[in-house]
């Protein structure tokens, strides 16, 4: 069980609440006056390197944040997460996904299971399941070896993998291109079969229950289309394997059992990437990057689990993004990575934040009274700063913002990696400096402006300052260093909602839509609304079904 301490009603909350009004209208640039402030606000990982100076914290607020984190029992919190201790307590479950990723023949055992042996007997499976691919020992039903996976899967299902494949696009090295099948908008599964070959393309249905209406209905799609296209019933077993844990609705598919790569009830879909979810991960970049990249993610795992609060990196951004959420007003924060292979980190882990942290219920059943997860958004620089950028250099919001670079790029062609990084330490830099209106007045006059000019433009053109950052500098995108980069945020999550006093890692609104949805369903395309729904929703309906008729 997670302890259940309500944060608000620690001294070390009401201490950073005057902390806050402290520092409200100081200036972080003031701060760096005291001390070696950059060698005290940075913390290092291998090849990881985090610089939090840039933002409007002192001694006192990181000691203070420390002991919040302290008083809500974040070590005791931690050693029941790692143990598989059921916190997952409105379903009953463990929360173990650290346990997909744990080095061979490391015991643990929960619920009378050795997990580490399950999950290495699924690892061991997908290996040889990919090297038949590769070696062209599976081939399609024309004999053709598979060339393109489609994996059919939604949220949690489909994200972690998307990323991540993405992200390692550079080590793609089996000549297995994949594709990724989310939405039940038909145009994205048409899009997709029109640039695969039927004979050489091989489906990944990844759904724990495979009842999801959404993945269901494209898979059975997807099999009607290699129906249509010259494979026989029988040869589904061929072009379709499943992720799962629910042997009967897999088999009735038509996919062989020994074609089921399963996982478990305690892996959370938002956090299932390094289990079988991954498995189209694993065709692309091969069954030793794959290994790496869950030899990355453990270990960030034993850093989190074993460093003191002081050096640790993910507690460490987890309590800054408290100190703006509950102590300084800020309702979002931004993720943006200047490495156009990260592209999808940003709404990677808005799934895996909001998902987790959007509560406002507590530990004990209670309505919370205070601010819990923030929004979470982002896009890659230095597109960024060509669309929202404004809106953090002189908007009215406080937006504090995770800087993300890589020292060395894969394709260093000319100055193009040169040019991205200045402008990732030149965004960082302005967002804290800004530029006063004595600097702008200086610089239209020295353009040759009147002074009727200059005292027009120079308020558009000032900038404030004070505007926080993250800086996380990376030696290298490679499958390890994303690895640890993932866990870093996925550890940042749980230790905020330990503090916060949440459940983490149900996702009860997710259901009540899904079951609205399915109610829904049985009445478009009828004459008659149910009458069940308020009168928007019955007019829509209404509407909707005139137009289709």
């Amino acid at each position: 069980m997670l302890p259940k301490v309500n944060p608000t009603l620690t001294s070390s909350w009401k201490k950073l609440q005057q902390k806050s009004e402290e520092l409200r209208n100081q200036s972080i640039v003031d701060h760096f006056e005291h001390g070696d402030r950059v060698q005290d606000y940075s913390l290092s990982f291998q090849n990881l390197y985090l610089d939090f100076s840039k933002n409007l914290l002192d001694d006192e607020t990181i000691t203070l944040l420390q002991d919040l984190a302290r008083e809500c029992k974040l070590d005791d919190a931690k050693e029941a997460f790692f143990t598989g201790e059921h916190i997952n307590e409105t379903e009953d479950r463990s929360v173990l996904h650290p346990a997909l990723r744990s080095p061979r023949g490391e015991k643990l055992i929960v619920d009378g299971e050795d997990v580490n042996k399950a999950v290495w007997t699924v690892l061991d499976r997908m290996a040889a399941f990919v090297n038949d691919l590769t070696e062209g020992e599976w081939r399609g039903f024309d004999g053709e070896r598979i060339s393109d996976v489609v994996n059919i899967g939604i949220g949690g299902s489909d994200l972690g993998s998307v990323m991540v494949y993405e992200a390692l696009t550079p080590y793609h090295s089996t000549g297995i291109t994949c594709h990724f099948v989310s939405n039940i908008d038909g145009n994205q599964l048409h899009e997709v079969l029109q640039k695969v070959n039927p004979g050489r393309t091989l489906f990944v249905v990844s759904s724990k229950s495979f009842s999801t209406i959404e993945t269901m209905t494209n898979a059975r799609s997807a099999r009607k289309w290699l129906l249509e296209h010259g494979a026989q019933k029988s040869d589904v077993a061929k072009h379709f394997v499943a992720v799962s844990t629910n042997e009967e609705r897999v088999t009735e598919f038509g996919i062989d059992r020994k074609n089921m790569f399963e996982f478990w009830d305690w892996v959370g879909g938002r956090y299932s990437v390094s289990s079988a979810i991954g498995l189209p991960v694993m065709c692309a970049i091969g069954v030793n990057h794959f290994h790496e990249f869950l030899e990355g993610l453990h270990e960030m795992d034993e850093h989190f689990r074993r460093t003191p609060l002081a050096d640790n990196i993910p507690v460490t951004l987890a309590l800054i993004g408290i100190w703006y959420n509950n102590f300084m007003g800020a309702e979002t924060e931004a993720i943006i990575p200047y490495y156009q292979y990260m592209h999808r980190f940003p709404a990677y882990f808005q799934q895996g934040n909001m998902e987790s942290n959007g509560k406002s219920v507590d530990r004990t059943g209670a309505p919370v009274d205070y601010e819990t997860g923030p929004i979470i958004w982002g896009e890659p620089g230095t597109n960024g700063q060509h669309a929202f950028f404004q809106l953090i250099h002189q908007g009215t919001k406080l937006i504090p913002c995770d800087f993300i670079g890589f020292a060395q790029s894969h394709h260093d062609a000319g100055d193009h990696h040169q040019i991205l990084m200045a402008n990732f330490f030149a965004q960082t830099e302005a967002l804290m400096v800004g530029k006063s209106h004595e600097e702008v007045l200086n610089d239209l006059r020295k353009q040759g402006m009147s002074e009727e000019q200059v005292q027009f433009l120079a308020p558009y053109k000032e900038f404030s300052g004070d505007r926080p950052t993250n800086t996380i500098l990376v030696k290298k995108l490679t499958p390890k260093s994303l690895g640890w980069l993932v866990a870093m945020y996925e550890h940042k999550i749980f230790t905020q909602g330990v503090i916060w006093n949440i459940f983490s890692f149900d996702q009860w609104g997710v259901e009540l839509g899904k079951k609205l949805a399915n109610n829904i369903l049985s009445e478009l395309g009828q004459d008659q609304s149910s009458g069940k729904h308020d009168p928007s929703t019955t007019n829509l309906l209404k509407k909707f079904n005139e137009w289709r008729s």
